[in-house]
């Protein structure tokens, strides 16, 4: 399966908000869905790590990070625990660091931007709160679903075909 979105839309049209802002795809893989787990966070990528090591198979990790281009969220180091912890993909609302070796790992990761330097580690940030960015709710236990064509979130597990 190439693409995701287009079919997804075809069948679910009413069932899923298209998030309106552009994310780069940095992750090996470009496909991804899974159930939403939130992290709310500014320049502090302590509640990032923290979820990463925890399991995350059928998860998706959504980061607001409120936009901020002066600090990378995610770099290769933590990206490589999302990967033995089996998270599906990580979407952040800000930056991450590390492209070229984020590039070469089986996870999804979608940000809006790189920056080299790392946050400080403060422990501050809200997790598995409702977050909104891209004009779109993030909401705990729904779904999100992303491609190289954008990124969608539903309310409840769709039927994901190869199409």
């Amino acid at each position: 399966m190439l693409d995701l979105l287009p079919d997804l839309f075809d069948q679910y049209p009413e069932q899923l908000s298209l998030a309106n802002q552009a994310f780069t795809d940095y992750g090996k893989n470009t496909i991804f869905y899974g159930e939403i787990v939130t992290v709310s966070c500014f320049e502090d990528n302590s509640k990032v790590k923290e979820i990463l090591a925890t399991d995350g198979s059928g998860k998706v990790l959504v980061v607001d990070g409120k936009g901020s281009m002066n600090r990378a969220l995610l770099g290769d180091m933590i990206a490589e625990n999302a990967v033995k912890n089996n998270w599906q993909a990580v979407v952040i609302n800000g930056c991450i660091r590390d492209a070229g070796t984020i590039r070469t790992l089986e996870i999804a990761v979608k940000a809006i931007g790189c920056n080299p330097i790392k946050t400080e580690k403060l422990g501050v940030g809200d997790t598995n709160i409702v977050v909104n960015f891209a004009n779109v709710e993030f909401i705990p236990g729904w779904y999100v679903y992303g491609d190289e064509n954008g990124l969608a979130v539903s309310k409840s597990k769709l039927s994901v075909t190869a199409g």
